[in-house]
């Protein structure tokens, strides 16, 4: 049945059969996260990275309705170029979408779930989403949370997007359960930033450490995911308080539009790299490298 929806790439297919590492990665950052060309290379290079560290990358994507694990360059290629026009796709959109046969990019949610699918753990990404500042009124909180809260797969990030309430989403996770590892940190980062306020729940300082961990919580069948919270290197962090102006910014504007849901986060993101004159797009790039490296050290030593 599921050989039906689901197209394993040659590449990510012998790994896995072979037990080699394997780290799948999202494809909402090449449609949504940046403009083409810039989109393509990043996503190209974060491959590359993958690779010089021993793992098989498996970038992630819907496209005629077919789930894939495993993307051809032209494919990549494809989804840069159409960027926005492609649908951004969640748990909630997968079975229109593939029903449809049209294309769609994944987010953290949906990524890890078709990873799941293929039996992919490890999964590096930009910043998970979260719960949403002034979600008590309009309970716009990430599907991203329940994902980490039943999905077996880990996620290397550079801590929750600096747009959210960073202390309910912790809140959140640690209700359902979520271990939120700090790498060499004992200091939530926020995305663009190393510090946010707010503490991890673990530190572990070396990828084999938190391998284990993750082998352990799984073998135990702690059903779900975890965060692994990886700063951003510090000559691409950006200043604390100029990101909170942008970010402060960003959501005045946001609020006044009516912009709120899934086109929020590419809305805030693009208008705090207008604020910021670009600084950002390059500190999102710098910090998605970062995590696409520890992802696979962890991978390998799963």
């Amino acid at each position: 049945m599921l050989k039906d929806y689901l197209v394993i790439s040659q590449e990510v297919k012998e790994a896995l059969e072979n037990g080699k590492p394997v780290v799948a990665l999202e494809s909402t950052i090449i449609s949504h996260g940046m403009p083409y060309p810039q989109n393509v290379e990043t996503a190209l290079k974060v491959e590359e990275i993958v690779r010089q560290n021993g793992a098989v990358p498996a970038t992630i994507a819907i496209i005629g309705g077919k789930l894939k694990a495993g993307l051809t360059r032209d494919e990549i290629e494809y989804l840069g170029k159409k960027g926005r026009e492609i649908v951004k796709v969640s748990r909630r959109d997968i079975p229109y979408i593939v029903a449809k046969g049209i294309d769609g990019a994944t987010t953290v949610a949906s990524t890890m779930i078709i990873a799941s699918l293929a039996g992919i753990r490890v999964f590096a990404t930009g910043g998970i989403g979260g719960v949403h500042r002034g979600a008590q009124e309009t309970f716009d909180i990430s599907a991203d949370l329940q994902e980490l809260a039943n999905t077996n797969v880990a996620v290397v990030c550079a801590g929750a997007k600096s747009i959210l309430d960073l202390g309910l989403t912790l809140e959140y996770l640690e209700t359902f359960g979520v271990p939120v590892v700090g790498y060499k940190t004992e200091e939530l980062p926020a995305f663009y930033t190393r510090k946010s306020g707010f503490k991890v729940d673990y530190r572990l300082d070396t990828p084999e450490e938190i391998a284990k961990m993750l082998k352990v919580k799984w073998e135990l069948n702690l059903k779900g995911g975890a965060v692994i919270a990886n700063p951003i290197p510090e000559e691409y962090e950006m200043d604390y308080d100029t990101i909170n102006r942008a970010i402060e910014d960003a959501l005045k504007e946001a609020e006044e539009k009516g912009i709120k849901g899934k086109e929020s986060t590419p809305f805030l993101l693009s208008k705090v790299k207008d604020i910021t004159g670009g600084k950002s797009l390059e500190s999102n790039i710098q910090l998605v490298f970062n995590n696409a490296k520890l992802a696979a050290q962890i991978a390998k030593n799963l």
